[in-house]
C-alpha cells in the first residue's frame, strides 16, 4: 500500500533497465515527467566488514511496492524516490520566471509528485501561455 491517498504509482518504463541508470542525477525540479525509470531507496551501508566507514548506497526496484517494502525493513533507509525521465521540462531560474527546456534529463523525485499527470504535448505550452490561470500548478495537476 502506498503512503498517500494516491493508490498506485506508475509502472517503470522498462523493467529490464532497472539498476542500469547512473547514481548521480538531478534532484527534483522541472514540474513535469515523462516516464518512471526505476524506484530507488537510498540507505547508509558499511563499506565492508573490516572498517567502520560507511557510504550512501541505493537499491533500485521495478515497483514502488517493492521499494517501500525494502525501505520498511532496512535500517537507515529513506523513503522511496522515483527516477524520472523528463524529455522536456520547465526550468524556474528565479521564482516565477519559467522557461521551456527541450532536452532530456534524469532526476529523482519524491513519489508523491507522480500524482501529477504525465506531460503531454500541451502541458508546458499551456503552463507558459499568457492566459494561463493564476495558479499555473493547476495545469500540472490536471485541474485546468
Amino acid at each position: 500500500m502506498c503512503d498517500s491517498e494516491f493508490n498506485s504509482y506508475p509502472p517503470v518504463k522498462d523493467p529490464a533497465g532497472v539498476g542500469s541508470y547512473p547514481a548521480r542525477v538531478k534532484a527534483g525540479g522541472g514540474y513535469v515527467w515523462d516516464a518512471v525509470l526505476e524506484y530507488r531507496v537510498w540507505y547508509h551501508a558499511a563499506l565492508d566488514g573490516k572498517t567502520a566507514a560507511a557510504q550512501d548506497r541505493y537499491q533500485a526496484f521495478a515497483s514502488y511496492d517493492a521499494a517501500q517494502a525494502f525501505a520498511a525493513q532496512t535500517p537507515g533507509a529513506g523513503a522511496p524516490l522515483a527516477l524520472v525521465l523528463q524529455q522536456e521540462y520547465i526550468d524556474e531560474p528565479t521564482p516565477g520566471q519559467y522557461r521551456h527546456v527541450k532536452e532530456a534529463r534524469l532526476t529523482e523525485w519524491p513519489v508523491v509528485l507522480l500524482q501529477r499527470p504525465r506531460r503531454h504535448a500541451r502541458t508546458i505550452p499551456d503552463f507558459l501561455a499568457p492566459d494561463a490561470p493564476p495558479n499555473r500548478l493547476a495545469i500540472l495537476r490536471g485541474q485546468a
